[in-house]
């Protein structure tokens, strides 16, 4: 069984007087526990995609199961209630209520999770808050947290309510590259130790190399998909002839 299946999926967005085809005919399986990344240019259509997953956005056509519920046509309610209980979140920008400790945003959306009472809340933070390495930062506001300390902070939370998915959306675009590295590091083990899926966004090659699924989109299409076995990729072209479209273009 899928975690997440996309079936024939476009979206398009109104931008004045002209219609934007942002994505197109998209389709794809997710297995879960996998650690995949949604790679393309700036444009491309991939954070698109990521936020359809997520159920931030809906798709103009097709349909998005997330295991095997088909979302596409779920209330507002509803689809909050599906982020809160199976979808963890990370950003670029960390998102964290700066007003907040570490240890109250993490808790922060177990709030609204009635079967978790003070004690448990309190256990997940403290548990995972120690899992990113940053027991001894509970009770720091974001502004006392340095980037890469503030993203740990992000992946608790995402992680406390023991979501089937998180999706990362160029988690490490605001960090510098050994900050970056040790983040992507971390979430790599918690992938592999947890079987949480993870599905990024990114045009980074640090996310991309440590990948064990790729999804290469452009132009709002699917181009390739590929699997990663004994650290090589094994790409699947999707668009073949689109090639020689190009080709003829260019000539």
């Amino acid at each position: 069984m899928s975690v997440v299946r996309v079936d024939h999926v476009s979206k398009d967005y109104l931008l004045g007087d002209q219609i934007v085809h942002a994505l197109n005919d998209i389709s794809l399986a997710v297995e879960p526990g996998v650690f995949l990344v949604i790679a393309g240019p700036s444009g491309s259509g991939k954070t698109t995609l990521l936020n359809l997953i997520g159920c931030i956005d809906r798709p103009t056509s097709g349909h998005i199961y997330i295991d095997d519920r088909d979302v596409s046509g779920m209330t507002a309610d509803q689809l909050a209630d599906l982020r809160l209980r199976s979808i963890g979140f990370v950003f670029q920008t960390f998102n964290l209520l700066p007003v907040l400790s570490a240890a109250e945003n993490v808790e922060y959306p177990l709030l609204q999770r009635s079967e978790f009472g003070p004690i448990e809340r309190r256990e997940r933070v403290e548990h995972f808050l120690d899992v990113v390495g940053l027991a001894d930062r509970m009770q720091n506001r974001p502004n006392q947290l340095s980037g890469g300390q503030r993203q740990r902070v992000a992946i608790a939370r995402a992680l406390a309510g023991s979501p089937r998915i998180v999706l990362a959306d160029e988690p490490t675009a605001n960090l510098d590259k050994r900050t970056g590295i040790g983040i992507l590091k971390l979430m790599k083990r918690l992938n592999e130790v947890m079987k949480t899926t993870f599905i990024f966004s990114t045009h980074d090659r640090r996310v991309i190399d440590r990948a064990d699924r790729l999804v290469q989109v452009e132009d709002g299409h699917i181009d390739a998909l590929g699997i990663r076995r004994d650290g090589e990729w094994i790409m699947a072209r999707v668009r073949e002839e689109d090639e020689d479209d190009v080709g003829d273009s260019e000539s």
